[in-house]
């Protein structure tokens, strides 16, 4: 049960017997009436005293997380359904591509990050669409099964956001990039439908975050970009293997080869990175921001991951994948800036700020990111 979150009702799901906080907007707790719609305040019990009136702490109604948090519920369910503050750490995929590469991530070039993110929210929405059935059991309080979305709303989300980034990375690369954008679509739609649970499925999605990496080269520049997209897909790989504990629990040899190699992943970018320590032609400027990114890398995802395998429980592994995913921001700007770009690595720091902030701003329920 999430810290601040008064105790609910207690609903048995696959992994047993859960204890939840109030339920969502759009929620119904079984042996409940429905509660009322999203941003509108919701009613609770009353406690009285003895003769009838209210008690003196009686909080009274209370206003759902969408109301608290100032967004309109039908906008803050949607942010919810792509995981908006995830979508902020696939923008540096493509500036780490574009650097690598010696592109400058300007005029036209400057839409690859939205197709990124486009392909990327849209992946998003496809994954609750194919996982609606479980996440009915496993996780009710999604938008899907919880009744803020309808499946077939997600589903038109994830199309026209799968659209939307491929007209944008052909706006912005031509059909260099066109030709990186095709197979990355196809990789995140094959993941989502079929791969997802399968053996596969760290694999697969590793694989669509090396190819959004080679998106901000395009094809002719694939091989210059390639370390970086090598240590982003290994960093995935490594996030999706946690996120299969995140109902059930994980393992401490999972949790603990994770942790192992983000340190591997570090080391490699430390020497990997053109122009990063270890290699020639980049100013001390450059250098010195590799290693202050290298840092916030590895301080951001190995102490979680680091306890989740000392206590491989389900809410350990929560957190560590949600730090992973977190921690991609840092890489990306090592990467960017071991290429000579100190400044767009700069600029990545501001997006991770940013996403801080949007988690803070979606109120007490904050939106999830894994």
């Amino acid at each position: 049960m999430t810290a601040g979150v008064p105790a609910g009702s207690v609903r048995a799901g696959a992994g047993g017997v859960a204890v939840l906080g109030a339920a969502a907007p759009g929620e119904s707790v079984p042996g409940e009436p429905a509660p009322a719609s999203a941003g509108v305040a919701t009613a609770v019990p009353v406690v009285r005293s003895l003769d009838g009136r209210p008690a003196a702490d009686d909080p009274g109604p209370q206003p759902s997380p969408s109301a608290r948090s100032g967004l309109p519920a039908r906008v803050r369910d949607h942010l919810e359904l792509v995981r908006a503050p995830a979508v902020l750490t696939v923008l540096g995929d493509t500036v780490a591509g574009a650097s690598a590469a010696g592109h400058p991530l300007t005029g036209r070039r400057a839409v690859l990050p939205l197709a990124s993110a486009c392909l990327y929210a849209g992946g998003m929405a496809l994954n609750d669409w194919a996982d609606r059935g479980v996440d009915a059991v496993e996780r009710p309080e999604r938008p899907i099964p919880s009744g803020r979305v309808a499946p077939r709303q997600a589903l038109g989300v994830a199309g026209g956001l799968g659209a939307a980034g491929l007209a944008l990375a052909a706006a912005g690369g031509g059909r260099r990039a066109l030709a990186v954008a095709v197979p990355l679509a196809a990789a995140v739609w094959l993941y989502d439908a079929r791969l997802k649970d399968t053996v596969a499925g760290p694999i697969a999605m590793a694989a669509c975050r090396g190819l959004d990496v080679l998106l901000g080269a395009g094809v002719g520049r694939l091989r210059a970009a390639a370390p970086a997209a090598a240590a982003v897909a290994a960093h995935t790989a490594g996030v999706t293997l946690l996120s299969r504990g995140e109902v059930h629990g994980s393992t401490r040899a999972t949790a603990g080869a994770v942790a192992a190699a983000s340190l591997v992943v570090a080391g490699a970018a430390l020497v990997g990175a053109p122009g990063s320590v270890g290699c020639t032609g980049t100013g001390l400027g450059a250098r010195a921001a590799t290693v202050v990114a290298l840092a916030a890398y590895l301080a951001q995802c190995v102490p979680a991951q680091a306890r989740a395998a000392r206590t491989p429980t389900a809410p350990a592994a929560r957190a560590a994948t949600g730090a992973g995913v977190r921690a991609m921001i840092p890489l990306q700007a090592a990467w960017t800036a071991g290429a000579g770009r100190p400044g767009a690595a700069l600029a990545l720091g501001a997006v991770a700020a940013a996403g801080a902030l949007l988690r803070r701003a979606t109120g007490p329920r904050a939106v999830s990111e894994t």
